[in-house]
């Protein structure tokens, strides 16, 4: 297999789309990630894997601190901002447990990082949450390569 067949194949499967922050010096640092689970309930960890070429990496190791920030489905501009794709664009930021969330997203999850671990040409971060903050929205998709929206069956009548 080539590494364009392992990359359609891994788009296929559908997932929420979440931008990670993080903050060194004053300064907040962001990037869009679709790499991102919860791992534990118990304590409550989460997992987010970031590539060795990316800006945020470093940062990230720094601050020993991140934010995974749930887009909902009308922040699909702000998923394009963090990934580069749109530039030039102010961006305010909320604060959580004095970390940098974003306004509106889904969910806002802040986390300290208990463990890194190299694996390839990532770094997962696990993070060891510590304050959540939950919107009543629905969140933005992303599925073979295109954002998509969650869309409510209609009933059917009989």
């Amino acid at each position: 297999m080539d590494d364009r067949q392992f990359r359609t194949a891994m788009g296929k499967f559908a997932t929420g789309v979440t931008v990670i922050a993080t903050q060194v010096d004053g300064d907040i640092h962001g990037m869009t990630a679709n790499a991102f689970m919860s791992v534990s309930l118990d304590p409550k960890l989460v997992v987010v894997s970031i590539g060795e070429k990316a800006k945020i990496l470093n940062k990230i190791k720094e601050s020993k601190i991140f934010t995974v920030n749930i887009l909902a489905a009308d922040q699909q501009e702000l998923s394009m901002i963090f990934a580069g794709q749109l530039k030039d664009k102010e961006v305010t930021f909320d604060r959580l447990d004095g970390k940098p969330v974003l306004p509106g997203a889904v969910a806002q999850v802040a986390c300290e990082v208990s463990a890194e671990h190299v694996e390839g040409d990532h770094t997962l971060f696990i993070g060891r949450v510590t304050d959540i903050h939950l919107e009543d929205k629905e969140p933005l998709i992303f599925y073979s390569g295109k954002y998509r929206s969650l869309v409510a069956e209609q009933p059917v009548s009989i």
